[in-house]
């Protein structure tokens, strides 16, 4: 399976953002140490780590996500974006995984730096209700060579609605 890998590290409303697009997994630790080393500005440092859970019918093994390569990217890049024009937050980092994926595999990373708590917590809720709707994705769940394409469900279109009302 070749390796795909597309970062993209850019700066909007004083935020520095980096988003990746990768089949890699991505080391939680090495990150945060990373992005927090000799950092004394930000105070609140939120991460979510989303993980691919067991599937619902027991024969299906693998979930693989695909993406259009350019698109996607931007299309995180402007959630970030608008997540930094909302809240006041120092640094953003969005790493996404595509390829295949098994249950337990690292999906997601969104991690929010902020010089205070309510700002991060707000910023990394609002960009991963938006990744769950708006981020051009799909995904196919596989069992024995047969798979299926997973519809969004409505309750993510839902949780994405109370960021239009605040």
């Amino acid at each position: 399976m070749s390796e795909f890998t597309m970062s993209d590290s850019t700066r909007a409303h004083n935020c520095e953002i980096e988003i990746s697009v990768q089949e890699a997994d991505f080391d939680l630790g090495a990150l945060s140490q990373r992005w927090t080393d000799g950092d004394v500005t930000n105070g609140a440092q939120v991460m979510f780590v989303g993980r691919v859970r067991e599937f619902t019918q027991a024969s299906q093994q693998s979930m693989t996500l695909e993406h259009y390569p350019g698109m996607t990217e931007k299309s995180l890049q402007k959630t970030a974006d608008i997540a930094a024009s909302r809240w006041r937050i120092n640094k953003a980092l969005i790493i996404h995984r595509v390829g295949e994926l098994k249950p337990a595999d690292q999906i997601v990373l969104v991690m929010v730096l902020s010089g205070h708590r309510e700002d991060a917590f707000n910023a990394a809720w609002f960009i991963m209700d938006h990744l769950k709707t708006t981020a051009p994705f799909w995904k196919k769940e596989s069992a024995d060579g047969e798979g299926q394409w997973v519809d969004a469900k409505d309750s993510d279109d839902q949780a994405l609605e109370k960021w239009d009302e605040s």
